[in-house]
């Protein structure tokens, strides 16, 4: 009997009344996705989704840094599953990657090794008085969007299009590790072949690019980034990637990782500094998105309100693609009108001593 592999890897996922808990750092780079998604979801999609101002981080990179202890880990996902079993509520969703992983590992612990789940509920009562249920579902932010991609595209006002030559964009979606590669069947599509963004892409009408690199990490890796000393590693393997797919001339890239988008878009400027060289089009880099500023300008959003200018790759490119309209003066100007900053390009440097990038295995 053939073996019908792709539906092992097919998920289930909540149509509504969601639970939802942020990411403790894609505020700091990316402040307007979060945002997005719940006016998408709320507005656009017409779901039911509640925000507990009460939840914290996840601890989560702590816990991947050996500094948080699994027994701690525990408790405090323990804690955010009270408060949803306290809302009402039995969907939960997250909108960061390495939460996600986080909250599948520790469901599946405690289904592998029931006294461990016994501890962390004796632990959370002594500590909060609280007590929980899992979730009946649990979904990562994207597999939401994922699941409400078709209801997206039947509002969409500027599909995945170049309006100057009427073709498909060609789309770089990039997998977050913690989401498909530590527990594949908990992803759409397993560690292989992910749907979860190429689904979004294909349905909004945009091609999905391949290239040989495709899975390969962003090079954040946690202790990479975090201690300084491994930084050449954390950008050598971005910078394998960026090489990878330049051939294939992609108009954006697509992630559905906090740390992937920083570190894709934000290590552009630096191999551009360092090496003198960039990876779009005319001297520039890539646009990079998240998925939710991918569905935001799909859906007629303006990329500013979307929070767009914080990128280190200038957008306007792909928005001029798009016949998407937008303010230039109004790109660095904050909610009170003052000016919020703007960071250095990540375009060719005439003017630097290109530093060479410790290469990747």
């Amino acid at each position: 009997m053939k073996r019908n592999s792709w539906q092992e890897y097919q998920k289930e996922i909540a149509d509504d009344d969601y639970y939802y808990v942020r990411s403790c750092i894609r505020q700091n780079f990316f402040p307007g996705s979060e945002k997005a998604f719940l006016d998408i979801l709320r507005n656009d999609v017409g779901k039911n989704i509640i925000e507990e101002p009460m939840h914290t981080s996840c601890t989560g990179i702590g816990y991947h840094s050996d500094i948080v202890p699994m027994e701690t880990i525990m408790t405090v996902v323990a804690r955010q599953f009270a408060l949803m079993t306290e809302a009402g509520f039995e969907n939960f969703t997250s909108s960061c990657i390495t939460s996600f992983g986080i909250y599948t590992e520790m469901l599946e612990t405690w289904h592998e090794f029931p006294e461990t789940e016994e501890r962390t509920r004796e632990y959370l009562y002594k500590a909060t008085g609280r007590e929980f249920n899992k979730p009946k579902n649990l979904a990562h932010t994207s597999d939401v969007m994922f699941k409400h991609r078709g209801a997206i595209a039947a509002k969409m006002k500027h599909p995945l299009v170049n309006v100057f030559t009427g073709r498909p964009l060609r789309v770089v979606e990039h997998i977050g590790c913690h989401y498909a590669k530590i527990f594949p069947k908990k992803g759409v599509g397993g560690s292989e072949f992910p749907y979860v963004l190429a689904g979004m892409i294909e349905s909004w009408g945009g091609e999905v690019v391949d290239y040989p690199e495709r899975r390969h990490c962003c090079g954040f890796g946690f202790r990479n980034y975090l201690v300084q000393a491994n930084r050449g590693f954390s950008v050598a393997n971005s910078h394998k990637k960026l090489e990878s797919m330049k051939p294939y001339k992609p108009d954006f890239i697509v992630t559905n990782c906090p740390g992937c988008s920083m570190f894709l878009d934000k290590w552009q400027y630096t191999i551009a500094e360092m090496e003198g060289d960039t990876y779009g089009q005319d001297g520039r880099g890539i646009p990079v998105l998240t998925y939710e500023e991918m569905a935001g300008l799909v859906l007629g959003y303006d990329p500013w309100a979307l929070g767009m200018q914080m990128h280190q790759v200038d957008v306007e490119p792909l928005l001029d693609k798009m016949g998407i309209a937008y303010d230039p003066a109004a790109k660095y100007l904050g909610p009170n009108g003052k000016f919020i900053g703007q960071p250095d390009p990540a375009a060719v440097n005439m003017n630097c001593t290109p530093t060479p990038i410790l290469r990747t295995l």
